[in-house]
């Protein structure tokens, strides 16, 4: 071989490697995306759960100093993010903006109770915990009643069940085409260097001497490809949804980028594996096809 043709067929190698680092790259930047947004799904279904208000009706001859106590004392609760009490003129206030100013004139004494608005967290976002936390707190003398939407808690719930589940297949069949395709690639690329792996053999290369140069390619290849997804979503980040940092936080983020470097680096090495391992055992006819 002269030395133009190898210069020729050096190009052609390094054109393929670098059409498969882009083309692995493009996968594994969609992986990483659709990781971050089913984070950001998550940390939203999250908030829109602890959003929702509880409240705790006192009992009238409950003074301040005491309604202030108890919300400090349910804030400490495991089931409770958050308390916030509501005085009687807040909650006055409230009402007349619900039902206008001269509500209170069909009444004689001002009939807003002192209350306390609770938000649960998001394990405990149930009905049947809830109903459990009903039940505790009933138990103080203080309260006179709990008060929830049970049925905007139970539609919560199943709708955002059945949004988790549709995401989980789908992200499970976009991982699935993701392997696929990364597979793809590698194959093609090894496929183009069948001759090459044939005339290792000839010399009486052995099976881990020819899969060696290759299972190293593939690591560096799958940690370039990681770091190229890693800088495509760091700018559409930084770029597009500077918001959705905010949301999902740098921890996320982190996580993110480090399971998108393993999965390049691990699926790289063992479509490689296989692939190589699979070149080394064609019979010489299967060569031409």
């Amino acid at each position: 071989m002269d030395r133009k043709e190898k210069t020729s067929l050096r190009r052609r190698f390094r054109r393929s490697y670098v059409s498969s680092v882009i083309s692995i790259s493009l996968v594994l930047f969609l992986v990483g995306l659709f990781a971050l947004l089913a984070a950001g799904v998550s940390k939203a279904s999250a908030y829109l759960k602890e959003s929702v208000k509880i409240s705790v009706i006192l009992e009238e001859s409950v003074g301040d100093a005491q309604a202030e106590q108890l919300a400090k004392n349910m804030a400490q609760m495991p089931q409770v993010v958050s308390s916030e009490l509501i005085s009687k003129d807040q909650g006055t206030e409230e009402m007349k903006e619900i039902l206008g100013e001269d509500f209170l004139d069909v009444f004689e004494s001002n009939p807003t109770p002192v209350s306390i608005n609770l938000r649960v967290r998001e394990e405990c976002f149930n009905p049947d915990s809830i109903s459990r936390l009903k039940s505790i707190l009933m138990e103080d003398p203080m309260v006179d009643d709990v008060v929830y939407q049970e049925e905007l808690i139970q539609d919560m719930n199943k709708n955002l069940r059945v949004m988790g589940i549709a995401f989980i297949v789908f992200v499970a069949l976009l991982a699935f085409i993701s392997i696929v395709l990364i597979n793809n690639t590698v194959r093609l690329n090894i496929f183009s260097r069948r001759f090459s792996i044939r005339t290792m053999q000839l010399v009486g290369a052995t099976q881990g001497f020819i899969q060696r140069p290759f299972l190293y390619n593939a690591l560096l290849q799958g940690a370039i490809s990681a770091l190229i997804a890693i800088a495509a979503l760091a700018l559409v980040i930084h770029f597009i949804f500077p918001q959705a940092l905010m949301m999902i936080g740098t921890e996320t983020l982190w996580l993110v980028g480090g399971g998108v470097v393993v999965l390049g680096i691990l699926i790289c090495f063992i479509c490689t594996f296989a692939v190589v391992r699979e070149m080394t055992q064609l019979s010489y006819n299967k060569l031409y096809y």
